[in-house]
């Protein structure tokens, strides 16, 4: 039996103060629904019509709404898969090894097979110590889930969860649904607000459901319509909350669109190919997580494409110095509409074989 104290007791508290936003939100969502739809809709509302589709209306997104936050709340954070693990042996040398240049070599060679391309600011493999892991692209370690989290965005309170690459999709949606909630209530209920101050409405407690029910839709429609429009933005740059406050190191240097496929491209890898799913809170989103298309591996579809030859190729091969890590299916045919590793870079390839990545192996040599 795992011993209690006084240390397992403040952790069993300090998960139990994390669901307090989740109880607000809960709370105040239930409290919404009793006063629209049998405050405003069944009391106050006179004509019938008028109530059997804001009825319908507010149920459709009420049922979107609670659906797409708890899908967001549920949904565990991925963490990176086995391969990126360091094993025993490695760890141990690690541990042997300073922290410095033959600290870095260990990681040089358990991570020349896996399909990384980011760094940190300092140009070294992205480690986690407390994972004991070779970081993936676009993974971070977050201090109140205590782990690694794949293409981790924030860690959000009002859903007590990570944002990631699991549940992203998801949250997008919340913020979509809870929007349109709150604009819709703001709407339907504004007649009955103005009647409210007109002394129109009969003295009843339903007065003051509607008069708080608008302050409240409206209030939230600000913030929410600020906060899902800076994460649309997000997604057409196809960058996470921490790429946008910190870009990501790549092998030449700092590219703060090094992710960047093309807005098209971009909402497809979060959305997923099929549009029919992408209204719902069902995941559809491309890849595995741990390995990412970039236009510093493949040519930026954005840019004006420039025909395949050698020099061309040549110039982008001293620019950018290309790993040749092969990207994971659902990912890399992304970006089979565009022009990427050309002819002449595929030549020069040919001199390299055996290199698992290019970009490693230039460290190892300076």
């Amino acid at each position: 039996m795992a011993p209690s104290g006084p240390g397992s007791a403040r952790r069993r508290c300090r998960r139990a103060l994390y669901w307090i936003p989740v109880l607000f939100i809960s709370l105040l969502l239930g409290w919404s629904y009793y006063a629209y739809a049998v405050q405003l809709c069944i009391v106050s509302m006179e004509n019938i019509g008028e109530q059997v589709v804001c009825l319908i209306a507010y149920h459709l997104l009420f049922a979107m709404f609670v659906w797409s936050y708890w899908k967001t709340i549920l949904t565990l954070p991925m963490n990176p898969s086995k391969e990126f693990h360091l094993s025993y042996a490695e760890k141990e040398l690690l541990e042997r090894e300073p922290r410095g240049e033959a600290h870095q070599e260990v990681l040089r060679r358990a991570a020349k097979d896996l399909p990384i391309y980011t760094r940190t600011m300092s140009g070294a493999i992205r480690y986690c110590d407390r994972c004991q892991l070779i970081k993936p692209d676009r993974c971070h370690h977050c201090s109140v889930c205590d782990k690694c989290i794949l293409k981790m965005d924030h860690h959000c309170p009002w859903v007590n969860n990570c944002v990631g690459f699991s549940n992203y999709k998801f949250f997008l949606l919340f913020l979509a649904y809870s929007l349109l909630y709150c604009l819709f209530i703001a709407a339907t209920d504004l007649q009955y607000f103005i009647k409210f101050w007109t002394n129109g409405l009969p003295d009843t407690q339903a007065k003051f459901h509607i008069m708080f029910l608008f302050f409240a839709a409206a209030m939230f429609s600000v913030s929410l319509s600020s906060l899902f429009g800076y994460h649309c933005w997000l997604v057409s740059k196809n960058k996470s909350t921490l790429e946008a406050f910190r870009s990501p190191v790549f092998r030449h240097g700092t590219d703060k669109n090094g992710f960047s496929l093309g807005f098209s491209k971009n909402m497809r890898q979060v959305f997923g190919d099929e549009k029919k799913y992408w209204l719902l809170p069902i995941f559809s989103s491309l890849g595995d997580g741990c390995s990412f298309p970039t236009c510093l591996v493949n040519q930026d579809p954005e840019q004006p494409s420039t025909p395949a030859g050698l020099n061309s190729s040549s110039k982008n091969s001293e620019n950018h110095q290309f790993p040749a890590k092969p990207l994971r299916e659902s990912q890399s045919h992304l970006l089979t509409d565009s022009q990427s590793w050309t002819e002449g870079s595929t030549s020069l390839g040919k001199g390299n074989a055996g290199m698992s990545n290019p970009a490693l192996t230039m460290e190892n040599e300076t």
